[in-house]
């Protein structure tokens, strides 16, 4: 199942055309996809900027055309040598800022086209290296459960622009022994998590009442918050900058009963709404 295909079952299911979502999950991943429904789905630009945490498996000893399960398997090099600590090792070098190469099958557009359809087409499609931040890759276990190939369960934080199976794939480039991913679960985007996430089936069940998260509630979960009075708020529901606070943006900001007035953000000597979302 495709993100744009999660999107479709929402928009049934809540009787509205107005869902997207706030970053795309690989057909092969399972775990946390944000939606937006109505008025939400003005944020959803920011939900894609927010840093992400998996857990995965990498197979080490194999490597694939689309450096996951998904593709055909084009190398195998017998890894049942590797020691654990060079495992670690190889991993450790790809935590921190790296410079990391995406994989060429990924939606990323190089004039107009997305790069997996160029290379499904044929094309041999090399990407730029790009500056991503892994904060944080702990190994949770090393399995030698079959001949030549070692599976690595890691936990990862990283930054938006990631790319989990580039770091498989990196991590058996680096071990000489190829590498790709057997299994990737997104556990949060930003303050999202999985604790908090529905199914499929649990949304449908309590459809058209598919939101989880008021638009007010994720808003002050996400930003930071600013409280405006009466005045101030009839002033930014139409649009009208504020004085700035000295707040750090984007920020949101919310009227006396706790409605989410705007998204704003403060330049040249005025806060200035970035969105406005009052009235509803």
């Amino acid at each position: 199942m495709t993100s744009h295909d999660v999107v479709a079952r929402i928009r049934r299911f809540a009787r509205t055309r107005r869902v997207g979502h706030g970053g795309t999950l690989d057909p092969m991943a399972t775990g946390v996809l944000v939606l937006g429904v109505g008025r939400a789905t003005r944020l959803l630009t920011y939900v894609i900027g927010a840093d992400k945490s998996y857990t995965a498996t990498v197979r080490l000893g194999q490597s694939t055309v689309t450096d996951d399960a998904e593709g055909d398997v084009i190398a195998t090099t017998p890894a049942g040598t590797l020691t654990d600590e060079a495992i670690l090792a190889a991993l450790a070098d790809l935590t921190g800022e790296i410079d990391q190469v995406p994989s060429a099958v990924s939606a990323i557009k190089i004039d107009g086209q997305r790069a997996y359809k160029r290379v499904r087409s044929g094309e041999n499609v090399e990407l730029p290296a790009r500056r991503v931040t892994v904060a944080r890759l702990a190994v949770s276990a090393i399995r030698r459960d079959q001949p030549d190939v070692v599976d690595v369960d890691v936990d990862v934080s990283c930054s938006t622009g990631t790319y989990i199976r580039a770091i498989a794939r990196d991590a058996g480039l680096a071990l000489g022994v190829g590498g790709h991913l057997t299994a990737l679960r997104r556990t949060a985007v930003g303050g999202f998590t999985l604790a908090e996430a529905a199914t499929l089936d649990e949304l449908e069940q309590r459809a058209p009442d598919v939101v989880g998260v008021p638009l007010a509630v994720a808003a002050a979960r996400f930003f930071p918050r600013r409280d405006a009075g009466a005045d101030e708020a009839k002033v930014l529901s139409h649009g009208g900058p504020l004085e700035p606070v000295g707040l750090a943006g984007p920020y949101a900001v919310f009227d006396p009963a706790g409605g989410l007035i705007a998204i704003v953000s403060e330049r040249g000597g005025r806060a200035r709404a970035e969105i406005v979302l009052a009235p509803a």
